[in-house]
């Protein structure tokens, strides 16, 4: 079992502020020093709560490249992208170029997106997010492992694409997903899936692995090839950060 911790980029990871970039590094730092395996930034532009007030967070491909930048052997990922920020060819490039400053410690974690308030706010669409991602998806896949890709898709038009230069590996691709659908997608293409939030075990967690074996059956897959991650909320009473009450935490 590996253990990864996400960064501390978002204005609920500190007190009352959005911790800076030297609170960031700093935490991905003494992760590194301490033995973790990971650390994995969100893709958010803010959060709305339920009251409409938008707290702040830092963009998650500028936060990964300093991040990797600064770190020398821990793994750097995305916990994930929201496909509708930025065009699937784009994707690849950043990915590319990220991936050769971590020196092959890159997980590129993809999702199809779900905030309405951010993409209504940046003008971005949030029509069809599951067919837009199923489109981009192996988009990026191909793009990754040296093919020439050409779409003339519903949402994406590519002509003879390629990556210039290619990533020195191919960069193992995490998808989070939850419904039928995302998970046959995630059974096809990815190396790694991600199910999230969860506090100790329980009856939800339970049936997310179990309707992921049955999409890797489905797709004729051998589950031993995919690996799992869970997204586990895990709250620590010196903190200083105040303890949801509706968060089943451990």
């Amino acid at each position: 079992m590996q253990i990864g911790a996400v960064l501390p980029a978002a204005e609920v990871s500190g007190p009352g502020s959005t911790p800076g970039w030297l609170s960031v590094r700093s935490f991905a730092a003494a992760a590194e020093d301490r033995g973790l395996d990971s650390v994995w930034m969100f893709d958010h532009f803010f959060c709305q709560t339920s009251s409409g007030r938008r707290e702040g967070m830092h963009e998650a491909w500028t936060t990964v490249s300093a991040v990797a930048a600064v770190t020398s052997r821990i793994q750097v990922g995305t916990l994930v992208l929201c496909s509708p920020f930025r065009n699937p060819g784009l994707v690849a490039k950043m990915a590319a170029t990220a991936e050769d400053i971590s020196a092959g410690r890159l997980v590129l974690g993809l999702g199809a997106g779900w905030h309405d308030p951010e993409l209504a706010a940046f003008g971005f669409a949030a029509d069809h997010l599951v067919d837009r991602f199923a489109e981009a998806l192996p988009i990026i896949v191909g793009l990754l492992q040296g093919d020439t890709v050409t779409v003339d898709g519903r949402y994406h038009d590519l002509r003879a694409t390629a990556l210039v230069p290619p990533p020195a590996r191919r960069v193992p691709i995490l998808v989070a997903a939850e419904g039928p659908r995302m998970l046959r997608l995630t059974a096809r293409h990815a190396d790694a899936w991600n199910t999230a939030w969860y506090g100790a075990p329980d009856d939800h967690l339970r049936s997310q692995l179990s309707a992921m074996r049955q999409a890797l059956d489905t797709e004729r897959r051998d589950p031993a090839t995919l690996t799992r991650t869970v997204g586990i909320h895990v709250y620590h009473p010196d903190s200083g950060v105040p303890a949801d009450p509706d968060d089943e935490a451990v």
